[in-house]
């Protein structure tokens, strides 16, 4: 994590509205289907909302029908870490923003999407900030 990134809570609170800190602080989830990236096909690159970190990229993008932005893979494996989350009685990988240890959301496999890599990167997207394609 970035010396830059390594804010108090306080900070993180000032930064952030509550929703966005409620999802990105405290590993919280947004409603299905309510996240304004959830549908958009607008061509650009998402960055994190809380450090502006690259994430993924539109064209890695794919309708999931899941409720929330998905992704078959992250714009460089070194922009996003990955955890064991043993929460909610499953288990399953947590994403993290690698540069601001920002929860973005959860990677699935084995799903059976056609997709190249077999993975869903289902992302917030409260957690997200798009940058239209100039």
């Amino acid at each position: 994590m970035s010396d830059a990134m390594n804010l108090t809570d306080e900070q993180w609170r000032a930064k952030l509205n509550p929703e966005e800190y409620r999802v990105l602080r405290e590993s919280g989830t947004e409603a299905p289907f309510v996240g304004e990236y959830t549908d958009t096909e607008t061509e650009g690159v998402y960055r994190c909302r809380a450090c502006d970190a690259e994430l993924f990229r539109s064209d890695n993008k794919f309708h999931s029908g899941c409720g929330w932005p998905s992704f078959f893979t992250p714009l460089a494996a070194s922009s996003i870490v990955e955890i064991k989350d043993k929460s909610h009685g499953m288990v399953r990988t947590e994403i993290r923003c690698a540069s601001c240890d920002s929860h973005l959301g959860h990677v699935f496999e084995g799903e059976g999407y056609n997709t190249p890599t077999d993975l869903r990167y289902c992302i917030n997207s409260i957690s997200l900030k798009l940058e239209p394609k100039s």
